[in-house]
């Protein structure tokens, strides 16, 4: 889809979280069908986009170093097509949707963070999460359209085969969640048992994210690094807490304040390192890793 002219970012926004995150809605989904505690849903929320938002950008910026714009005295200097095309602002555009992109899951948490005030998650509050959820989707969805208008592009043929291919995998993963949820929700002692399902399905669910973040850390595409792990945390919170809160209401873990706290430091932590530099260092992995410890530390040893 990249290389049909899917822009990166719009890849991370719109298609890989889908892919990466359906673990999550379709555990949503399960355990809403089968009454489960909603505190594990959001438990699973918090650990997966606490986890995209520190561990999985902090750990390959430790190692590559994310650059979302183009140094200027980093290696040889590039050669450069005719200049009656103008210059190559793809990069500053891929930070402007960043940064977007960014603001919406500072904004996701914060009102996650103030319906939950009352110690609960209710019906109206799913409604409203799943409602601005549907409207970030549906933004962007018409952005792509009016480029392709304005491009005088259409999409791929591959696009349906893609989405097929999607549906069925989904079910697969559907079939899978719910064998785990049964089995898991039997065990009653030890750290693999009901009382960490939302820990555990956190971890299960966040590793397609961090292949995403590996390999295209490793291909040198900072912008879906950044763009498919905050789009992922976008499925759960707000859509995944909004699906659960239409079957039940969900009751607020102990650490849930802890974990709005580092998810909102770390958004304005990215939201300034991508707009004045342009880049993460390698210091700044560092930092995510240890504040991705501390998330631990509370959320289990409390």
């Amino acid at each position: 889809m990249s290389a049909g002219g899917m822009e990166g970012t719009v890849m991370g926004t719109l298609v890989m979280p889908y892919c990466s995150g359906m673990g999550n809605l379709v555990f949503a989904f399960v355990l809403g069908a089968h009454r489960g505690p909603g505190q594990e849903v959001l438990t699973n929320a918090l650990v997966n986009n606490v986890t995209n938002l520190t561990l999985l950008i902090g750990l390959p910026t430790m190692i590559w170093g994310l650059n979302v714009l183009p140094q200027p005295n980093s290696g040889k200097p590039k050669k450069t097509k005719s200049k009656a095309k103008g210059p190559d602002t793809s990069h500053e555009l891929n930070r402007l949707s960043l940064l977007l992109t960014i603001t919406a899951a500072l904004f996701f948490t914060g009102i996650l963070w103030v319906l939950a005030r009352d110690r609960k998650i209710t019906f109206g509050d799913g409604m409203v999460l799943v409602g601005l959820f549907l409207f970030w989707q549906s933004f962007h969805l018409f952005e792509v359209l009016k480029n392709k208008v304005r491009e005088k592009k259409r999409f791929s043929w591959k696009t349906p085969m893609n989405l097929a291919l999607l549906a069925i995998c989904t079910y697969g993963i559907y079939l899978s969640t719910d064998w785990l949820v049964e089995w898991v929700m039997k065990i009653n002692t030890g750290f693999v048992s009901a009382k960490h399902l939302g820990w555990l399905s956190g971890w299960l669910m966040v590793l397609p994210n961090a292949l995403l973040a590996f390999y295209y850390a490793w291909r040198g595409n900072p912008e879906v690094v950044y763009s498919s792990q905050i789009g992922d945390g976008h499925i759960c919170i707000p859509l995944c807490v909004g699906i659960f809160a239409l079957y039940q209401d969900i009751r607020i873990p102990d650490f849930f304040e802890t974990g709005v706290w580092i998810l909102v430091i770390a958004c304005v932590f990215h939201f300034l390192m991508v707009g004045l530099l342009g880049r993460l260092p390698r210091l700044a992995g560092w930092l995510l890793v240890g504040a991705y410890a501390v998330f631990l530390h509370r959320g289990l040893v409390g």
